[in-house]
């Protein structure tokens, strides 16, 4: 039973209570309609707390068939009075009251509180941003673990909502998913929202449902946890050039909005808390020192959780990697992001022509696995359409020539822990594969 229940159920016993000592100054005063009012209210008081209990607790509990036992008595009392009966005024009020101190001891006994833990990943391929939370709070007996996924919007260069998303199907099989649209957020208030899109309506590409802006959430849950969808490379809180690089992230309205924080490092929180202190003033210092906590990232334990003898691993993916004598070639992570291709723009697809010609002369011995980033698409052909018509093409042209793997799946873990070693632009999954021990070459858009 959620905490907000018990505090309930607490609290009609304690209705019940008040209403039996104003049967039995009714009943001294024979007051009979008064007290047979309190009666029929006691009955339906006691039938709304029995409901409420199997509802949330199920069938069997010692406090519903009290309470059937209670109502039974209540019932009684108020057949005599009606049929003009004499009934002790004493009797009745020490008869309804110790009925109903045994269900509050049942109530405060037998039903454990439960958390009611909600995580919305709006991303499936971001879905390890979250994951590990989420599998100790499902494994946790006292806490109550619900995946809702939700659904998201490309942007219009104007910011309009465009195209609508929703990839509840996409998450591991493992994970049990419920519909953003079966899960009443009012109603059920949970304890805690765990979140990993911190932008609410200041993204430029994409949005959340605005009803999952954090501004809004803050209503329905007792508690908001933001958990970046990214990692980043680690900064000293002295480096005041690179935070002015990445401060931004500090800012958003999730990191404001939410009540706790969890970010990759003790360094990166020290970051966070100076970005934050130098923009709201120093006297807001202790809230982000708080509110800002270094726990590490749960995308690294996804990574250091995830075996490869355990992997599935694609038939098309196999006849790429597997050589003749059924051995593996050397597989290369080749990551391509957004940031790198709107900087460099169509210097960066001549590049990318260049890697992949390289890669094809050596697909005997080294299997290329490509993956861009899961946004590129909507950002690049929001902000430079005539680039993403370009790039378009040499995707086309590289899976239709099926020397590579193209991986455009929801889980970015596999690819980090199948492959052999790491090229491509500087991304948060640099950071991930680091954990690896792997190596790791970052590309370089002046060199051929």
């Amino acid at each position: 039973m959620r905490k907000a229940q018990k505090e309930l159920a607490k609290n009609l016993i304690k209705l019940l209570e008040q209403e039996h000592d104003r049967i039995r100054n009714d009943i001294e005063k024979q007051d009979v309609q008064s007290a047979l009012m309190l009666l029929a209210d006691c009955q339906e008081k006691a039938i709304e707390l029995g409901t409420m209990i199997e509802k949330s607790e199920g069938d069997g509990l010692k406090a519903v068939s009290m309470l059937e036992e209670y109502c039974e008595m209540a019932y009684q009392i108020y057949d005599k009075l009606s049929n003009g009966g004499e009934v002790g005024a004493n009797k009745a009020y020490k008869t309804l009251r110790q009925q109903i101190v045994r269900v509050s001891n049942s109530v405060a006994n037998d039903i454990a509180v439960k958390k009611e833990v909600v995580f919305i990943p709006y991303k499936a391929s971001m879905w390890d941003s979250l994951e590990s939370v989420w599998r100790a709070a499902d494994a946790d007996a006292e806490c109550d673990a619900y995946v809702v996924p939700i659904p998201y919007y490309d942007k219009n260069p104007d910011g309009s909502l465009k195209e609508w998303h929703y990839e509840i199907e996409e998450y591991p099989e493992d994970v049990p998913v419920v519909d953003y649209r079966e899960y009443d957020f009012e109603e059920r208030h949970p304890d805690v929202i765990y979140f990993h899109n911190p932008y609410d309506n200041y993204n430029l590409v994409t949005s959340v449902e605005p009803f999952f802006y954090t501004e809004n959430l803050r209503k329905y849950a007792d508690k908001l946890v933001y958990i970046p969808y990214f990692v980043l490379g680690e900064i000293s809180p002295d480096d005041d050039a690179a935070i002015q690089g990445m401060a931004h992230f500090c800012t958003t309205p999730g990191v404001v909005n939410a009540d706790e924080v969890i970010v990759q490092s003790e360094n990166m929180k020290k970051v966070y808390v100076k970005v934050l202190s130098e923009k709201y003033g120093e006297e807001s210092r202790r809230v982000w020192e708080e509110k800002i906590l270094g726990l590490g990232s749960p995308k690294f334990d996804k990574v250091a959780n995830t075996r490869k003898e355990d992997l599935e691993i694609p038939q098309e993916w196999r006849r790429i990697i597997e050589k003749p004598d059924g051995s593996w070639k050397k597989i290369v992570f080749y990551n391509t992001s957004i940031a790198a291709l709107l900087e460099h723009n169509e210097k960066m697809l001549e590049k990318m022509k260049d890697v992949f010609r390289i890669f094809k002369e050596n697909k005997d011995e080294v299997a290329l696995l490509w993956r861009p980033h899961p946004l590129i698409r909507s950002t690049v052909e929001a902000m430079r359409p005539k680039l993403w018509e370009e790039y378009e093409k040499i995707v086309e042209e590289y899976k239709a020539e099926g020397w590579g793997i193209y991986d455009d799946t929801a889980d970015v873990d596999r690819a980090v822990v199948v492959s052999d070693g790491y090229y491509g632009d500087q991304s948060s999954v640099v950071q991930m594969y680091r954990k690896t021990g792997k190596p790791i070459m970052v590309q370089n858009v002046d060199v051929r």
